[in-house]
């Protein structure tokens, strides 16, 4: 039997975002909170009012409307603070993030055929409303991962620095990202009713696979990262998962269209729609949305490199993928 405990999600997101708010309250400001902000705080509270009036399309399309509302005030909340944001230093480069956002989640959609961890329901009838639902909702994943992360740096949080470590050998790079590929092969090549216990490999596998090739490719690399004393943005990217894994659970459950959970663990005791264990899943998929990103920006890297574009030494000063690393 199932028991869904809702109000303990709410307590913990209540929490968190009085932890944000607080913050900001108390924060300098460069600028007051612009426009584009206050119309995504009406996006939210519109299609909360319309979904328990019971608004047959917003219960449709309640996620990517929610979400679309949390991009447009979370960006405005980094500019007021930092003067920049995700969106104003490079239009380009967000629009960019959100179109790969489509074909990064389709991985791990690829990977839930066999695993069936999770499936939808409340779906329109027509194809095409379906596909429009897809293609919207996913396209908020990754900017909605990178806007909070540069949210909660703006904030001050995490801001910690320590002392550059000695460098990792390269063969324990190389164990790192041999790792990540047992990671991410293991639940594909085993029986699907093995598979779908092993989900949480593929959560941490990207990162343990890609992060060495980044750091190999001179892309941005935690692990460099870690060398130099720098933990800051791996701390920003693990909160923003935490913050918007159950800000995606809390929407989630109250939308007509939506995910549900099938996977063989806990399932009699949920937050929201999800096994209260599934939340620890959360945190190390936002590090793979930035590992994954900084891993098309090494391609890009290597590509102008191997056409004479940039030299290796300049590499490294290459603006980030979209100009979208949220933290220093």
């Amino acid at each position: 039997m199932e028991n869904r405990h809702p109000a303990i999600g709410i307590v913990i997101l209540a929490g968190l975002i009085a932890l944000l708010a607080a913050r900001y309250a108390r924060a300098e400001w460069r600028q007051p909170l612009s426009w584009s902000g206050w119309i995504g705080a009406g996006i939210i509270l519109a299609s909360e009012v319309l979904l328990g009036l019971g608004v047959r399309w917003v219960g449709i399309y309640f996620t990517p409307l929610a979400w679309t509302g949390y991009l447009l005030l979370a960006d405005a909340l980094v500019a007021s603070l930092r003067g920049t944001s995700l969106f104003r230093r490079s239009p380009s480069g967000f629009l960019a993030l959100a179109a790969w956002s489509i074909p990064l989640w389709l991985i791990f959609e690829g990977y839930n055929l066999h695993l069936k961890n999770w499936t939808y329901v409340g779906l329109p009838a027509s194809l095409w409303a379906r596909d429009a639902g897809y293609l919207w909702s996913f396209a908020t994943i990754w900017p909605a991962i990178f806007e909070t992360a540069e949210l909660v740096w703006a904030l001050g949080f995490f801001h910690s620095f320590h002392k550059p470590r000695s460098p990792l050998a390269a063969t324990v790079k190389w164990g790192i990202g041999g790792a990540g590929a047992l990671c991410v092969a293991i639940p594909l090549l085993v029986p699907s009713h093995i598979g779908s216990y092993l989900f949480g490999l593929v959560w941490i596998g990207f990162a343990f696979l890609l992060d060495p090739l980044n750091a190999y490719g001179k892309g941005r690399s935690l692990l460099r990262d870690w060398e130099h004393g720098r933990t800051s943005t791996l701390t920003c990217f693990l909160f923003s998962g935490i913050f918007c894994g159950f800000l995606w659970e809390f929407w989630n459950y109250w939308a007509h269209a939506r995910w549900v959970y099938v996977f063989p663990i806990l399932q009699g005791s949920k937050i929201f729609e999800m096994p209260a264990p599934g939340f620890l899943g959360f945190p190390p998929f936002a590090v793979e949305c930035l590992v994954m990103v900084e891993f098309l920006r090494t391609l890009q890297i290597a590509g102008n490199i191997a056409t004479g574009e940039m030299t290796a030494e300049k590499s490294a000063e290459f603006p980030a993928f979209g100009n979208s690393a949220a933290c220093p």
